[in-house]
């Protein structure tokens, strides 16, 4: 199993995870924000990719390619991609897109392996919210080829509701079929805190306004 205390630890270290009072992108007000934007290290960047190879191989989920959504899923797949070499000996092509299409030189959406008819993908992003960048990456890539997505790997479950009483990532798994696996959950980064810390009671306070239902 994933070391999540490890993880919470580490993201907290690299300024990743922190605590206060922020707005989400949906509007909700939070006590805590996820900014994978804040790794900047070469050990950092190893050590996440560590992380996400962990969880990869866990899952035991086949596919033929990783594939991460500009921007912040670039440098998350191909971290992912080196630690599975590096660590489990696993040889997997990854591709991330571009924002907009290249008319020049190669040209094309996609960048690195170019996904084909009847491929089989899993998406590596840092946290889902809303959802709202799968759902794009669903409709992107069914334009470059009949793929299927067999798997989602994120840094974070917020486990709130997403569009309805479900959270954004049960959404996923119910409306596509995703398998979804997150290396820590908010649960996860609570029980991590120290016990009477207050920001663990502020977590829990919105998630019990914001939290979703089980599946």
């Amino acid at each position: 199993m994933a070391d999540t205390a490890n993880f919470v630890a580490f993201m907290m270290n690299a300024g990743v995870l922190t605590f206060g009072d922020f707005i989400t992108k949906s509007g909700r007000r939070t006590p805590y924000f996820i900014n994978t934007g804040q790794y900047k290290t070469g050990a950092q960047i190893s050590a996440l990719g560590d992380f996400y190879a962990d969880i990869i191989m866990e899952s035991g989920e086949k596919f033929d390619a990783l594939y991460g959504p500009a921007y912040k899923g670039i440098p998350l797949v191909a971290a992912a991609a080196s630690s599975l070499y590096r660590k489990y000996g696993r040889d997997v092509p990854y591709c991330f897109n571009r924002k907009e299409a290249k008319d020049h030189g190669e040209g094309g959406l996609i960048v690195g392996y170019q996904p084909k008819d009847g491929d089989t993908l899993a998406i590596v992003e840092d946290v889902v919210t809303a959802g709202t960048a799968v759902r794009e990456t669903m409709a992107l890539l069914g334009r470059v080829a009949r793929v299927k997505i067999a798997a989602l790997f994120v840094s974070v479950d917020r486990m709130e509701r997403g569009t309805g009483s479900l959270s954004a990532l049960d959404e996923l798994r119910k409306e596509y079929g995703i398998a979804v696996y997150p290396i820590v959950t908010v649960r996860d980064i609570i029980a991590a805190l120290p016990a009477g810390d207050e920001r663990a009671r502020k977590m829990e306070l919105y998630l019990a306004e914001y939290g979703a239902l089980s599946p």
